[in-house]
């Protein structure tokens, strides 16, 4: 029982830093407009907060579509997994220029949100395995803050190129899980 309890802390660390590859790499190019750190301190924290809070109202929903549907969560919730690792390998390779929002404000709020939208289907796939949650959205907000704050402080000295490769690491870990779900 103990060994299932460690295998899912490690699932759950790895999808937590899948997850957290999309704020990384977003991070790295809002990082160029020569943040100080207080201001890198502060939208790590909020970008970690919506790491929690979206996954969380994901759980509650898949917690509640699992108790209706049975059996299928398992295969519903490792599809969501494949699907959302998809999208994320797929919109690395485009190559349209991104509107660089400013970190204040509703800028802020708007950025937070778009990088952790992906957690809330992953916490809906979540919530229909039966995961343990408190423990899931506190390594999801951690790891997001720090990578967050990784990307804001690499952004100032790398113009971009990590950015792309960290999306396609993200989505293929989460594509990983799924096939893991949905095969295992």
């Amino acid at each position: 029982m103990a060994v299932y309890h460690i295998g899912q802390i490690v699932s759950l660390v790895f999808m937590s830093f899948a997850l957290g590859m999309d704020a990384f790499s977003v991070s790295l190019g809002m990082g160029m407009q020569q943040l100080r750190l207080k201001r890198i301190a502060f939208i790590g924290l909020v970008v970690g907060i919506f790491h929690m809070i979206m996954p969380f109202l994901g759980i509650i929903v898949g917690k509640a579509i699992s108790v209706q549907i049975g059996q299928l969560t398992t295969l519903i919730a490792g599809m969501l997994l494949i699907a959302i690792g998809s999208q994320m390998v797929f919109t690395a390779f485009n190559h349209e220029v991104k509107k660089i929002v400013k970190p204040a404000g509703i800028g802020l709020l708007f950025f937070s949100i778009s990088v952790s939208m992906d957690s809330f289907s992953v916490g809906l796939s979540l919530g229909m395995s039966g995961v343990k949650t408190a423990i899931a959205l506190l390594l999801f907000g951690a790891v997001s803050m720090v990578l967050t704050w990784i990307g804001l402080i690499v952004g100032k000295k790398v113009h971009g190129l990590i950015g792309v490769y960290g999306e396609i690491l993200g989505g293929s870990i989460l594509c990983g899980f799924g096939l893991n779900l949905v095969f295992g």
